[in-house]
């Protein structure tokens, strides 16, 4: 039987660019983890895709998996965008190389491994998983 693992990802920075974080909360039954890091120049952008990629390293074996963002950009970018920037090469629309290309290959190479449900949560409106996902990504900040 394949396991249903639930995950809340979030990035952070302090500047766009600035020093960023990024935050992963996996709970399987009733176990969760919690993991996070930073990187001392990055984007916004660059620490949300960090925690998915991070997120979906840490599964060791196929899952389900219902993943939450809060970032759009990834939503947007893997489920819709993703399938057309292939068909061009991993160009946009405007005809130039897509924007953090290497981590979105490695999110789609991770993603293919399992059967993966993202869902948008809002930002900072009181869900505990985005919230706890949030403190981590700040965390990764703050121990730089």
């Amino acid at each position: 039987m394949i396991k249903t693992v639930i995950i809340y990802t979030d990035g952070a920075c302090r500047g766009n660019p600035g020093p960023g974080g990024w935050g992963v909360l996996i709970k399987y039954g009733e176990s969760s983890k919690q993991l996070y890091g930073g990187d001392i120049s990055t984007t916004n952008n660059k620490m949300e895709l960090t925690a998915a990629i991070m997120a979906l390293k840490e599964i060791k074996e196929p899952c389900k998996i219902i993943l939450y963002t809060d970032s759009k950009y990834v939503l947007q970018g893997i489920e819709e965008w993703i399938h057309n920037w292939k068909k061009r090469g991993w160009r946009g629309a405007n005809k130039k190389p897509v924007k953090n290309i290497e981590l979105w290959k490695e999110l789609d190479e991770l993603r293919d491994e399992h059967n993966i449900k993202w869902n948008w949560v809002k930002g900072h409106s009181g869900d505990p998983g985005n919230e706890t996902a949030d403190m981590l990504a700040n965390r990764g900040i703050d121990e730089l």
